[in-house]
Order: structure tokens, then C-alpha cells, then sequence
């Protein structure tokens, strides 16, 4: 059997990935920073840090010890943030950075070498729509998912020599605790009030309606399944149309329609 470890696993996406994996076979090893998470049978629950290399260290060690192997790795631990670029301290992005990307690197270094021995591995990297298509008041997040995106594609140059594939999943919004518990900024200015409400509310009103963890799910168990592996799974129609209108709208025009929609002036 294929075994699959799935960071920040104990809701939203991370553990619609989980059940997925676990409902196709997949021996599935999900993780929590916070120890007595549990998920239904077929998923063992782990204690993991992924700001902490010794901990990132004693999972790997554990999935070894009890399935032999390490096929897949979904990255899905991450930490969400709104606010004006100006409005976190310094700290606080680097902190942001060190859960969603230096997160992501920490466990695949970790993997590697088992995936490179055995010839075969998939690394599965949770991004998002702000990975390709930045947006006012998410500077920083958008930032982490950047750098994620060319991290993973310029690994994937890298280690498919191995047979080993790398592929990023791009949502939009999601019904999950996530997108509803991101962060707020350390040092709030004034003059970012009346803006960053606007953007909140137009998050919040789209949430009822916004795509589901199953979705994003799908993609994921897709990623590590498919023969013929794609590099980016684009997840849902808001995700699907933003993609295409950045690669073939005029930079100007996509512009004014962003901000419209975010409810903010031209």
C-alpha cells in the first residue's frame, strides 16, 4: 500500500485531503501541532511543528518506522493573512513565511531522500489563487504563495530525474476554518480602515457560496494519483476564470475589474 502524510490535517482542506487518500487506498499519516486531533478510520493522527525541523525530523521517522515507505506529501499547513502590506511588522511576516513556505521546505527535505531511494514520490504543495493573481491586502500571503509556486516548480526541474513529481493545487476561496480564521494585522493604521473593511466584507459575503474542502480534496487525490501528473491543478470556476483572464486580459482592464470586485475605488 501507498502511504501519503498530510500536514495541518485536523480540518478544512487538509482533512477532506486525508479522507480522500484514505477512501483510495492510501495509508495516510495526517499531522497536527496540537497532540488528540482525531479523523476516521484509516488516518493516524501525529504530532507535528512545521516551524520546527526536529519535529518535521520525528514524523518522518515515525511514517518509516510503522509503513516502510513515504509515497506522498500534501503541504498543506498554512497560515492566512488580511491586511495592508504596511500594517504587519516585520516579525509577523516572517513568522507567516516560516509556516507557509519554510514549512513546505522543511518537510520535503525531509522526504527526499526516502523518495529518491525508492525512485518514486509525489510532493503535492497547497497554494492558491494568490499564488499567480496577487490582491490588495493580502501582500504578505501572497508573497508566501509566490515563492511557493516558484520553489515547487523549479524543484520539480530538479528531482524528476528521481521519478519524483511535484505539483501545486490552486484554490480560491474556501469553506474552511481557514479562510475564516486568517490573521489580522500586528499594528492596524487608520488610513487602511475603510479599505480593509471593504475587502473583508466582499470575503465574507463570498463564503456561503465559496468552493468546498472536497473540492480542492479532488485535486489533491487527482495529483496523486494521475498517470500523466499535471504541475498546477486549478481548483473551482472562481480560481478557473481569475487564471485565464490574468494570462489573457489586457494588465489594465484586470486591474479595475479586481479592485471592483473587492469593492474599492478605481
Amino acid at each position: 500500500m501507498k502511504t501519503a502524510i498530510v500536514t495541518g490535517a485536523s480540518s478544512g482542506i487538509g482533512r477532506a485531503s486525508a479522507e480522500a487518500l484514505a477512501k483510495a487506498g492510501f495509508t495516510v499519516f495526517g499531522t497536527s501541532r496540537k497532540p488528540g486531533r482525531t479523523l476516521p478510520a484509516g488516518i493516524e493522527m501525529l504530532t507535528c511543528d512545521v516551524t520546527d525541523e526536529a519535529s518535521v525530523k520525528a514524523l518522518v521517522d515515525t511514517v518509516l518506522e510503522r509503513a516502510g515507505r513515504i509515497d506522498v506529501v500534501v503541504n498543506n499547513a498554512g497560515v492566512g493573512l488580511l491586511g495592508g502590506a504596511e500594517e504587519s511588522s516585520i516579525s509577523q511576516v516572517q513568522a507567516l513565511f516560516d509556516v507557509n513556505l519554510f514549512g513546505v521546505l522543511r518537510m520535503t527535505n525531509a522526504v527526499l531522500p526516502t523518495m529518491r531511494m525508492q525512485r518514486q514520490g509525489r510532493i503535492i504543495n497547497v497554494s492558491s489563487g494568490l499564488g499567480f493573481a496577487p490582491a490588495p491586502y493580502s501582500a504578505h500571503y501572497a508573497a508566501t504563495k509566490h515563492a511557493l509556486e516558484g520553489y515547487s516548480e523549479s524543484l520539480d526541474h530538479e528531482i524528476r530525474a528521481f521519478n519524483v513529481r511535484v505539483s501545486l493545487i490552486e484554490p480560491a476561496y474556501v469553506r474552511s476554518p481557514f479562510d475564516q480564521n486568517s490573521l489580522e494585522p500586528d499594528r492596524k493604521l487608520p488610513e487602511y480602515d475603510e479599505a480593509r473593511s471593504r475587502v473583508l466584507g466582499f470575503v465574507q459575503d463570498v463564503m456561503p457560496t465559496a468552493d468546498t474542502p472536497e473540492m480542492v480534496a479532488e485535486a489533491v487525490l487527482k495529483a496523486a494519483t494521475d498517470k500523466d501528473q499535471k504541475r498546477r491543478y486549478t481548483v473551482g470556476e472562481v480560481a478557473g476564470q481569475i487564471s485565464l483572464l490574468r494570462r489573457l486580459m489586457p494588465a489594465k482592464i484586470f486591474d479595475k475589474a479586481l479592485r471592483q470586485q473587492l469593492r474599492l475605488p478605481a
